[in-house]
């Protein structure tokens, strides 16, 4: 069963609870890629190329470039973070999907990860497993 934008959702780890893309709305909640792939011709590449030059021009010292952008679940990329408060938050909606990736970042075992929607992105960084999130940029970009 191929989704809108292609890929087979039958080979996902999450078919069983998600049941493919039902035009563009996997788990119910909006996704990014669908959208884009709605708007025909290069939509989508010309955001993600939009979107990486963004991160790039963050200009972040130890982040290694950004040359490429996944569809990522909600789920996996909304880590918890402690605000100076002691207030825990997450910024992401679960069920929706976004654009992102994980990059080393140089000279630590810690990594960073990036991810964005149409009108926020956000660089965080954290250790194995998703430990010790922090936030290290999260603002309107588009």
């Amino acid at each position: 069963m191929n989704s809108i934008c292609g890929i087979d959702c039958t080979k996902c780890e999450t078919f069983n609870t998600c049941n493919g893309c039902n035009e563009g709305r996997p788990f119910g909640e909006e996704c990014i890629v669908a959208s884009y792939c709605r708007k025909g011709g290069n939509a989508l590449f010309d955001f993600k190329k939009k979107l990486i030059k963004a991160f790039n021009s963050l200009n972040i010292p130890d982040m290694a470039e950004v040359t490429d952008l996944n569809a990522l679940k909600g789920s996996f990329i909304n880590l918890e973070y402690s605000l100076p408060n002691g207030q825990v938050i997450k910024l992401w909606d679960d069920n929706k999907i976004y654009l992102g990736n994980q990059l080393d970042k140089k000279g630590s075992e810690r990594c960073y990860g990036i991810a964005a929607d149409e009108k926020y992105l956000m660089v965080s960084e954290y250790g194995l497993y998703g430990s010790d999130a922090e936030i290290v940029i999260f603002k309107r970009w588009n």
